[in-house]
C-alpha cells in the first residue's frame, strides 16, 4: 500500500513537470541571461520575471536533467510553458534573435553607440574594440576607409555577441555585398568599392531623395572623369567637424584638410558618413548625362536643378542664395 501511495505520488509530481507554470501576463515574457550566471542566478532571473514562482520542482526536474550551466542568452518563455519547456529551452542556449539596425551614422564611433543597445555588453565596451588603433590593419583598411567596412541595414544577431563576433560579422556582410556584379560595377567606374563607398557617403550627404541620388552621383563622376573638383559642400562641412552649417562661406574653402574637395581634386581619404546600400547602389548605377552642376531648389523641397554650364548654375545658385537670405538662414 505504501509503495503504491508513493508511486502515486511520483506521478503527480511527474505530471506536474508538463503542466504551465509561468506567473506573468501576455504571452510571452523575454528572460536575459547574463554571460556567466550560475544556478542561484537564474533562480533570482527567473523569480524577478515571474517566470517561476516556486523553484522546488524547478531544482528537483534539474538535477534529473543534469541541468547545471545554464547558456547564456536572450530567450522567449511562453506563457503556457512548463517546466520541462523552460529548462530543456534554458540549458538548449537556442536563443531568440535580435534585429540590430544602425544607420545615420558619421562615424565607427557612432555604430557603437547605436548598436550597443542591442546587446549585453556596454557602449563603452563596443566602443573601445571597434575604434582601437589596430582594428582597421586587422581587417584589411586603412584608418580612413575602416569606416566602409559598415554597411547600415538591419541585422540579426544575438544578444551575447561580443564586439570582436560583431565586427567579424560586418566583414562577413561587406564581402557578401559586394558581389561579382557589384565589383565589375566598380571597376567599369575605374574605383575601388572603398572608393565607391566614399563617393556614395557624399551623395547621401547631399541628398534625401533617394530616386534623385543616381543623378547627383552623375554630376560627381563627370567632375571626376575631366579632373575638376568635386568641390562638394558636405566634405568641406566634414572637415571642419560641423554638419549643423547650413551656408558655407567662401572663408570655409581655405580650411586645410585632405577632405576640402575644393582645394584638392579627386576624392577625399575616405567616407564622411556610413551610407546604405542604395547610396552605394546609387553610384554604381549612376545616371549617364553631361550635367556638371547642381544646385539646392529655391523652394527648399530637398530637390535640385542641374546644368551643363556654368553660367546656368549660375542662375540656379542666384535663386537658392535668395531664398536663403529671404529665410535668414546665412550660416
Amino acid at each position: 500500500m505504501l509503495a503504491l501511495g508513493a508511486g502515486i505520488a511520483a506521478y503527480v509530481v511527474y505530471g506536474k513537470f508538463f503542466e504551465p507554470i509561468t506567473g506573468f501576463s501576455g504571452n510571452k515574457k523575454l528572460v536575459l541571461v547574463p554571460t556567466n550566471s550560475d544556478m542561484p542566478a537564474l533562480r533570482e532571473i527567473l523569480l524577478t520575471d515571474s517566470v517561476i514562482p516556486d523553484f522546488t520542482l524547478f531544482d528537483l526536474l534539474a538535477e534529473q536533467k543534469k541541468f547545471t550551466t545554464p547558456k547564456p542568452g536572450r530567450y522567449t518563455i511562453k506563457n503556457d510553458a512548463s517546466l520541462n519547456d523552460i529548462i530543456n529551452l534554458l540549458r538548449s542556449g537556442n536563443q531568440t534573435p535580435v534585429r540590430v539596425t544602425f544607420n545615420q551614422a558619421r562615424k565607427v564611433e557612432n555604430v557603437a553607440g547605436k548598436v550597443s543597445r542591442y546587446f549585453e555588453q556596454d557602449s563603452a565596451a563596443f566602443a573601445q574594440y571597434l575604434t582601437h588603433p589596430d582594428r582597421p590593419a586587422e581587417f584589411g583598411f586603412s584608418p580612413q576607409t575602416y569606416p566602409t567596412l559598415f554597411i547600415p541595414d538591419t541585422y540579426e544577431f544575438y544578444w551575447n555577441t561580443t564586439p570582436e563576433a560583431f565586427v567579424s560579422r560586418m566583414k562577413k556582410e561587406y564581402d557578401l555585398f559586394w558581389t561579382g556584379d557589384r565589383k565589375a560595377k566598380a571597376d567599369a567606374l575605374k574605383m575601388s568599392t572603398m572608393e565607391v563607398v566614399t563617393l556614395a557617403s557624399i551623395v547621401k550627404e547631399e541628398t534625401a531623395k533617394r530616386d534623385e541620388a543616381p543623378k547627383i552621383a552623375g554630376v560627381y563622376l563627370n567632375r571626376l572623369r575631366i579632373g575638376m573638383a568635386l568641390q562638394a559642400d558636405p566634405t568641406l562641412k566634414f572637415a571642419l567637424n560641423d554638419f549643423s552649417i547650413r551656408r558655407l562661406l567662401d572663408e570655409d574653402k581655405q580650411v586645410e584638410s585632405p577632405y576640402n574637395t575644393y582645394k584638392y581634386t579627386g576624392l577625399p581619404p575616405g567616407p564622411i558618413n556610413l551610407p546604405e546600400s542604395t547610396y552605394i547602389d546609387a553610384v554604381l548605377n549612376a545616371e549617364k548625362h553631361n550635367y556638371i552642376y547642381f544646385c539646392a531648389k529655391a523652394d527648399f523641397s530637398g530637390y535640385s536643378n542641374f546644368s551643363s554650364t556654368l553660367d546656368q548654375h549660375k542662375v540656379y545658385a542666384r535663386e537658392y542664395h535668395r531664398a536663403l537670405n529671404k529665410n535668414r538662414i546665412f550660416r
